[in-house]
This record gives C-alpha cells, structure tokens and sequence, in this order.
C-alpha cells in the first residue's frame, strides 16, 4: 500500500507481507545463525550427535552437518540458503559442511555488529569478498604438498575426516580401503589426475561387523543367477554386457494371427524358440560365459543359457553396466548381431553369494579395474548408515587430495594462521573495508573456539594460547588438541600429531560461507506473497474437522 497525494494506491496482492531495511535483514541473519547454532555443537572429534526423526518415524543418528540439514525441513528462506551452502560443499569437495555453515553464521554475526556502527552492506561484502580472496592464496602459501604415493600421510587425512564418525575401531581399516579404492580409479585428464568418486560403487549389507567391510576389485550387482540351472561360479569369466532384451519384442501395431490347425501353432511356437536359441547361439559364439542383460531374458532363453553353462543375470541398472564395462573392459553391445569376442570383459571370477538375506552376483578379480565396488558390514542399521558417511567422507578428502595434493593443518590452525595474516593485510587497506577485513579475520577464529568448546575446555585459554603460538614464526601448524583435558597445554603441533586438512576442502568452505554471507548482506526488501485461497480453505477445514473430533 503507498499512498500518492492522500490516494491508496494498492501495489502488492491482498495478504502480502513486506520486510524493508534494517528489520529485513536482522530478521534474515537471524534466521541463517540459528541454523549455524544448530550445527556447532556437532564440529570435531569431540562434537555431539543429533537425533533426527522424519514425518514417518525413520530414525537418524549423525553428527554429518551434510546429513542432519538434508534431513531438517526448513521454511525460513534464508535459512534454505544455509541448507543450499551445505549442499554445495558436500558435492564440491564432500567434506567441511558443518565449518563452512559455522564460519557463514560467524560472518553474519560479525557484519551485524558492523551494520550496527552503520556501515553500509556493500562495504561490508566488498571487504568480505577480498578477505576471502585474501586467504585462498595464504591457504596455498602455507599448505604442505603431499606425495600421493606416501600412504602414511594419505592415512592421517582421511583418519582426521573420520575423526568425528562414530565407527569405533573400524576406523583404521575403512581407511585402508579407502585409500586402496581411489588409487585403483586415479586417471589422466589432460595434464591433471583426477579420482572420480563415483566410479566407486558403495554397497551396504546388515549382518557381521564393520571389520568384515570389504574392497571389490570389481562390481558387486545386487541381483541373482536368473536361473537354477546356471552355473553360480564362474572362473576365468568373459562377459558379455547386453543392453538388448534376449526375448521375443512385441510388434509396435496390433497384430493377429489366426491359427486353424494344431500344427501351425506347434510350428509358431517352435519359430520362437528357433528365435532365442539362436539369440544363445550368438552369445556362445562370441565366446561369453557370462551374460549382463540391462533388459528382460525370456524363460526359454534362460534355459538355453543355462544348458550352455552360462551365468546370466537381468535388469541390470544402467550405472551398474557402465560400472561393469570400465572394471572389466567390456563394451556394452546394443545388438546381438554385433557381439564379437573383442567385445568381451574379463575376470577371474563370477560368482553369485548370499549377503545377510539377499544374493548378489560379485565380479571380482578383473585386470586394472578403473572402476571398484566397497561392500559395508556392520551389526546395526544405524552402524552402517555412518560407515557409509565415514567411507564417502574419506573417499571426498583423497579425491580433493588428488586433485590438489596440498595439505594444512587441522584442529583449527588453518583458521588462526589465516585470521593473523588477515589481520595484518586489514592495516595495508585502512578506510572501513578494513573494518570488513577484521571482522571476516575474527569470524575464521569462531572454528578453533568451536573445537575447545564441544571438548569441554576453556575456549578464552586456548585462544590465548592459540594466538601467542601462531605469533612465533613457523607455527603455522598448530591448533587445538581435542583430546587435551588441561586447556593451557591444549594447542599443539598438528602435523606431529597427524591431523590434516587438505587445503581445496577449506578453500571451498571459505569460498561457500562467503558466497551466502554476501547474499544474504545485500537483501534489505522482503516481499513475501499471500497463501492461496486453496490453502487458507485446506487450513480452514483441518482446523473445523479438529475441533469436531475433540468434542
């Protein structure tokens, strides 16, 4: 509504609300710091769990800042834009979600102080924005390179991703697979090295313990042999991958057939049979004892394979195919007429086994995989399901790792080096973006102060002792040691301890809590639009029928 020379001149629809200024914005800070006060508890070894429950009832237990903002339904925008943050790490670089959300919320805290003394939003962002560019090159400057072919040094990375998983004693072997999976899928693109983390395949079963998971030098395909005949092992296997139904299509039109004598059906049906088994002939002339239909295998063609002593398994996904086709070297043929024995993968073996309750066909053994499988065990549904994270966690950090083989320290360091480096480039610019610069400087330092707190220890000791040690040249490494009970001992080396961050996870986090800190300085106009008259009427009635049923 705005009135022009005493006239109402109605602009918006009838039941919008709109937010402007200063209000706008404390209304949408607030809402993006609640979601970071909600993560915050969970940063590090030492964070807490949380326990989420769907409209359903499913039960999720997790301290993956990834997961539990997937899980939680939010309605505030600007609250969906924390979530979007999230999102965007985990895909990016699989790692850093609940620091990059931390950091956002920090930033806006810090901006708000700094609206308060009347700077003006785009002051704050322009300053925001060369910090930020600012410490991606101190990241790069202070990280350590590391040999993809040091193991040891791989080992501490993903065992600091895994630090806060609860997956007990399992932690050192899931690392083992972990490593041993991404070095097996490690190309060349160009001139860079690149691990595609979805070349490998992550399975879970129930049953047995989380020391019983296991690498696949292949595909695990959960399906069963299609026939009790087949063979259910298979050495030395060649496989065919058919991505062509092995039974007989239906006409595209309507078509009928009129039969008036017993022997003309005797001679139909034969036809058919005629039809699949020299489809079967086909295969075994390819020399494949090992078929991987993506479509149907008719019943008849079942028991031609089956008497050839070929395994067959149908409906094979069609990720799982091109799984299939770059572990075993198979190239997946669209018609039969075409299947030549080049076409062929090989294995040393095929076989068919009983995981917990189900059958799942297992191709193991193949040449140079470029593609593996990792079958997770554990005695609990909820054990497997943070296994899972734990696994897709470290298979993300070494992937990063691969693509840029730099590290820095964890436990909080890299944030404390940066904020001290920030702190002396904020002198060089003077004016307010100065101002700016200092507040995303005291904003990086909310990580360690996170770190001693969810610890239980002292958070004003250790930045004290923080800050004195990274004042000494040559203690970019050290941060907090969660496992320290005195508070006054509690920063350490990081290096010597083993607890490392690769430096594109910590790149991304700043970049990603920047981005949304930024976007969500420069809205001061919110116009919400009205509910549909549908909806107010559904909320009418829920509201009606309710109190029927009290009475």
């Amino acid at each position: 509504m705005a009135y022009l020379a005493g006239t109402p001149v109605l602009i918006l629809k009838e039941g919008s609300t709109r937010r402007r200024g200063r209000e706008a914005q404390r209304n949408n800070i607030m809402a993006a710091r609640i979601i970071a006060e909600v993560l915050r508890s969970t940063l590090g070894p030492r964070g807490m769990d949380k326990m989420l429950i769907d409209s359903l009832g499913d039960i999720t237990i997790t301290n993956d800042g990834a997961t539990i903002l997937d899980e939680v339904e939010v309605e505030h925008p600007a609250a969906k834009m924390m979530v979007e943050v999230a999102k965007a790490q985990d895909d990016e670089v699989g790692d850093g979600t609940t620091t990059a959300v931390v950091l956002a919320g920090e930033l806006l805290k810090e901006a708000e102080e700094l609206l308060l003394q009347n700077i003006h939003p785009t002051i704050i962002v322009s300053g925001f924005r060369k910090a930020a560019q600012k410490a991606r090159e101190i990241l790069h400057e202070i990280g350590k390179d590391v040999d993809l072919d040091d193991r040891e040094t791989l080992k501490k990375i993903v065992m600091t991703s895994m630090a806060s998983k609860a997956v007990g004693g399992a932690k050192e072997h899931l690392a083992e697979i972990a490593i041993d999976a991404i070095k097996q899928i490690i190309e060349k693109r160009g001139d860079k090295l690149v691990a595609d983390v979805d070349q490998i395949q992550v399975v879970k079963k129930e049953g047995k313990s989380l020391l019983d998971s296991q690498l696949v030098k292949g595909v695990i395909i959960d399906k069963e042999v299609v026939h009790p005949g087949m063979p259910k092992r298979v050495e030395n296997a060649k496989i065919a991958l058919l991505n062509c139904p092995l039974e007989i299509e239906k006409t595209e039109f309507d078509a009928e057939i009129r039969i008036r004598a017993p022997e003309q059906m005797k001679a139909f049906l034969d036809q058919e049979m005629k039809i699949l088994k020299s489809m079967v002939e086909k295969i075994k002339k390819a020399g494949a004892n090992v078929v991987f239909c993506q479509k149907g295998i008719d019943d008849v063609a079942q028991h031609f394979l089956a008497k050839e002593g070929i395994l067959a398994v149908r409906r094979v996904k069609k990720s799982d195919m091109e799984k299939l086709a770059r572990a075993t070297g198979a190239r997946i043929v669209t018609n039969l007429d075409d299947l030549k024995p080049e076409d062929l993968g090989e294995a040393e073996l095929v076989e068919e086994r009983k995981i917990g309750e189900d059958k799942m066909v297992f191709v193991e053994g193949c040449k140079d995989p470029k593609s593996v499988a990792i079958l997770i065990r554990g005695g609990l549904e909820r054990m497997v399901d943070e296994a899972e994270r734990a696994i897709h966690d470290a298979l993300c950090v070494l992937s990063d790792i691969v693509e840029c083989p730099k590290v820095v320290g964890g436990g909080g360091a890299a944030e404390a080096e940066l904020a001290k480096r920030l702190r002396q480039y904020a002198t060089e610019l003077g004016g307010r973006a100065q101002m700016a610069v200092e507040a995303f400087a005291n904003a990086l330092e909310i990580i360690p102060k996170t770190l001693a707190e969810n610890a239980g220890l002292d958070p004003v000791d250790v930045m004290v002792a923080l800050r004195h040690a990274h004042a000494e040249p040559g203690k970019e490494g050290w941060g907090v040691d969660v496992f320290e009970t005195d508070s006054k001992k509690a920063v350490k080396d990081m290096f010597e301890l083993g607890v490392l961050d690769p430096v594109r996870v910590k790149e991304q986090a700043i970049k990603a809590a920047t981005e949304v800190a930024c976007m969500i300085l420069r809205i001061d106009d919110v116009i919400a639009a009205g509910k549909m008259k549908e909806e107010e009427e559904k909320e009418g009635g829920g509201e009606e029928t309710e109190g029927i049923s009290e009475f």
